[in-house]
């Protein structure tokens, strides 16, 4: 309910942004005529329609977009008539052919019984075309809608955020309808007043076959509620759940159920693995991805765990749970679990069955399991690891294994997987994709549209920005032409970039820079001393690691080839 709640908000928001203005003269060209038969299922075609595109759009796959641009190309084609017949009569008269006098119909024909239905008409091919800038709480939607696929609440969700948008059109309807009337009785003025709208209409067909509602008007600052939708998201997202304490040998309660993990997509190193089959062993689920640093800084002590106790009754099972759509194909997967070194288990999660049934909402999130197949605690994100070990020897008591080893694994890892450097003060996890990002400094972000952007000579601490030729998606951007690059004033001990090549998959060389300078000894392992590397492969790239403290650095990465995808920046 709450998440409806703010979807519907986000929607009303929406009239306040520039991406609204092409559609809103096909929205008033009606407005001098009855809102119930006209003005409303007009809004309503619009919503039901954006409602089915835009659930598509987040979970098809290319012949979903090929579709919708078809659709969108027909009903350009049909809006522009109406254009025509309210800026000339005479045009609409000469306009005799069938698919021209449908578009004089839906303009003209108020007082007939098909009106509401060319209404509803015209709000289908207005739906069509409405391309509503991604603000954070529609990049929430989208970003659910791919996460966990079609489905009523997928589409209920978006049809929400659609009739918030129709409730705020709808009342500017209203007040404009009352406007328009005024006009024409107290000048005379309702020829010209259809002419004018005639001749919005039309701008806005050309506005939109231009591609100026994906890209001109995404970075027109006309009114940014992005802040604001940020504030709702923020006042009413929920805390992580607290982490259970317990004293050493105190019993553990029991959360639940092991969940079922028929819904796995795959096994790594394993035949697929059954609750029933897990019965008396003690389990360990632990939720990753292979690009998520968090996930890589507690690897180290998973794998130790899984080699200190799976031959005392322990065993492990790393759930794969893809972020990023890369991170979806198995051969990634493979190579990243031969690389990282995991022998245990690996159960891709691609469908994210395995998550929904966990309930879980965290990389990485660890269940201990008794023999039983009762959930018996859980641990969210980095650290606790004396703790988490201790829930793991307990557990073995309980089931009755004996002669545990003794001690705590420390596992001394290095590079990404070394652990974090404990600043609390560091730079925040940063999405480069428009669905996910916050604290961009180089201006509006172009949706899915090239543009050639350019970073600011001063960065506050925090913020980022592009430089060069970028098409930027939602979940990535990528570089459309050499030298562009990326800047960053952050703090940390290390920066990395999940990156990845371009689609034919040739390297792409680049070179980092802090302050200016080659970063010496403060390059990370992915980068030479001179700031040269190569992304070869998509994943995480451990770009600076500085020797002595963690204090506020300009980085800059400038990208020698074009073609890169540029993900997401993690700091230790």
């Amino acid at each position: 309910m709450l998440l409806l709640i703010l979807a519907y908000l986000g929607g009303v928001l929406t009239i306040l942004s520039p991406c609204i203005l092409p559609v809103l003269p096909f929205v008033f060209a009606r407005a001098d005529r009855p809102f119930a038969r006209n003005g409303l299922p007009m809004l309503l075609g619009m919503a039901l329609t954006f409602a089915l595109v835009a659930t598509l759009a987040a979970v098809g796959g290319g012949w979903a977009i090929r579709a919708n641009q078809y659709g969108r190309a027909i009903a350009l084609v049909v809006l522009a008539l109406l254009g025509l017949t309210l800026l000339s009569t005479r045009v609409a008269e000469w306009l005799t052919r069938p698919f021209v006098a449908l578009g004089n119909r839906l303009s003209q024909r108020s007082d007939s019984e098909g009106s509401a239905w060319s209404a509803a008409g015209l709000g289908v091919a207005t739906g069509l075309l409405w391309a509503p800038c991604a603000g954070p709480i529609l990049g929430l939607l989208l970003t659910g809608a791919a996460l966990n696929g079609a489905s009523v609440q997928t589409t209920l969700l978006l049809l929400t955020y659609a009739a918030g948008a129709a409730t705020s059109l709808a009342l500017a309807l209203l007040i404009g309808g009352k406007v328009f009337a005024l006009m024409k009785r107290s000048l005379g003025a309702g020829e010209w007043v259809r002419r004018a709208l005639g001749m919005l209409v039309l701008v806005g067909v050309a506005a939109i076959a231009l591609g100026l509602d994906t890209g001109l008007l995404t970075r027109v600052a006309l009114a940014n509620t992005g802040g604001l939708e940020q504030k709702l998201l923020d006042a009413t997202r929920p805390s992580p759940a607290p982490e259970p304490v317990h004293a050493t040998g105190a019993p553990l309660p029991v959360e639940g159920e092991m969940p079922s993990l028929a819904g796995a997509t795959g096994w790594f190193n394993s035949p697929p693995l059954t609750r029933q089959a897990l019965r008396g062993k003690v389990v360990l689920v632990d939720f990753w991805t292979y690009s998520c640093i968090n996930c890589l800084r507690s690897l180290p002590y998973v794998h130790g765990w899984y080699d200190k106790y799976k031959d005392h009754g322990l065993v492990v099972i790393g759930v794969h749970a893809p972020e990023f759509a890369f991170e979806k194909e198995p051969s990634n997967v493979a190579q990243a679990v031969k690389e990282l070194g995991v022998g245990y288990p690996v159960a891709l999660d691609n469908d994210y069955a395995i998550w929904q049934g966990f309930d879980n909402q965290y990389w990485p999130a660890h269940y201990f399991i008794d023999a039983k197949g009762k959930i018996r605690a859980h641990h969210f994100g980095e650290g606790d690891y004396a703790q988490s070990e201790d829930t793991i020897r307990q557990l073995l008591t309980e089931a009755g294994y004996g002669d545990l080893p003794g001690g705590y694994v420390q596992p001394g890892a290095k590079g990404a997987q070394a652990a974090g450097s404990g600043d609390d003060m560091r730079s925040p996890e940063t999405y480069v994709g428009y669905a996910r990002s916050a604290h961009f400094a180089g201006g509006q972000v172009a949706h899915d549209d090239a543009w050639d952007y350019r970073a600011p000579a001063t960065l506050l601490p925090g913020q980022w920005s592009l430089d060069g030729r970028w098409t930027v998606h939602a979940e990535n951007a990528v570089l459309d032409r050499a030298n562009g690059g990326i800047a960053y004033r952050f703090r940390g001990r290390d920066l990395h970039l999940v990156l990845g090549p371009g689609a034919d998959g040739k390297p792409v060389r680049f070179r980092v820079t802090l302050d200016g300078k080659p970063p010496g000894a403060d390059h990370g392992m992915d980068v030479d001393a001179d700031g040269y590397g190569t992304v070869t492969e998509q994943r995480l790239y451990q770009l600076v690691r500085q020797k002595r403290g963690q204090g506020e650095r300009l980085f800059r990465i400038t990208f020698l080839d074009p073609g890169v995808r540029a993900y997401a920046f993690t700091f230790g």
